[in-house]
């Protein structure tokens, strides 16, 4: 182990051991929250804008934070989403591309039903009584389910509260800027039911899994010195073996 060759494998190793090191503490610094957010802070309704801009992704912290902002609905844009739970009572929410800015829109869940009859009618009554004029919408911010597959059997059905999905059937698209996340609305209109949407679950401060990573660092930085050790340990023993093999035929 004193031979230069052994001493710059360890050097080696403990250069390995050091970025293992500093990543396990880099893991540490993100497992704590040190300013989490104070509780019922997603209770407090804020602007839109000030939670999110038109396409970025919604922090974990924002989700389900209670927003308020006005526009316009786009016509023809009211469109059906299955498989939606109420309070566990399987339904159809009702959603409405929501043009909050120039060019710049975002998809709303406007309310519930218990059957697709239901819903296709409220459809029909938002477009009936849409005038164009603006509508204030106040609500919860949850982040994007994302798209899925529709069945063989009915394409045109989204079982997904997608954006993406959404964007792909809105008309007047053209340069448009979309909000990542949706706003389910609070108050229901059109004959539909409110939308069941519980205050989010206060976070821990702690990120466990970060604390596993973190672990995982320390024992990759322990293996490094052990790797050394096995390989010098097996170079030894391996000479070891050959000078007895060497003087076992010198002695025959």
């Amino acid at each position: 182990m004193l031979r230069g060759r052994w001493i710059g494998m360890l050097l080696l190793c403990l250069v390995v051991a050091g970025v293992f090191a500093w990543l396990g503490q880099w893991q540490l610094e993100r497992a704590i929250e040190t300013d989490p957010p104070p509780a019922g802070a997603t209770e407090q309704v804020r602007p839109l804008t000030d939670v999110v801009e038109p396409g970025q992704y919604l922090p974990e912290p924002l989700v389900g934070q209670r927003v308020e902002t006005s526009g316009t609905w786009v016509e023809g844009d009211f469109l059906v989403v299955s498989s939606r739970f109420n309070d566990d009572v399987e339904g159809y929410w009702v959603t409405g591309q929501l043009r909050v800015a120039d060019r710049t829109s975002i998809a709303v869940a406007i309310g519930w039903a218990p059957d697709r009859e239901a819903a296709d009618a409220a459809v029909e009554r938002l477009a009936a009584e849409d005038d164009g004029s603006e509508v204030a919408i106040s609500g919860r911010i949850i982040s994007d389910e994302g798209p899925a597959v529709p069945p063989r059997t009915d394409p045109e059905r989204m079982d997904r509260m997608s954006t993406a999905a959404l964007l792909s059937r809105w008309s007047d698209t053209a340069d448009l800027d979309v909000y990542r996340p949706y706003l389910a609305s609070t108050t229901a209109t059109a004959g539909l039911i409110d939308i069941s949407s519980p205050a989010p679950e206060e976070q821990s401060p702690i990120n466990w899994l970060n604390i596993f990573y973190a672990v995982e660092w320390a024992i990759f930085a322990g293996f490094a010195f052990y790797l050394w050790y096995r390989l010098a340990k097996d170079a030894w023993e391996r000479e070891v073996e050959e000078f007895d093999e060497a003087r076992s035929a010198e002695t025959a």
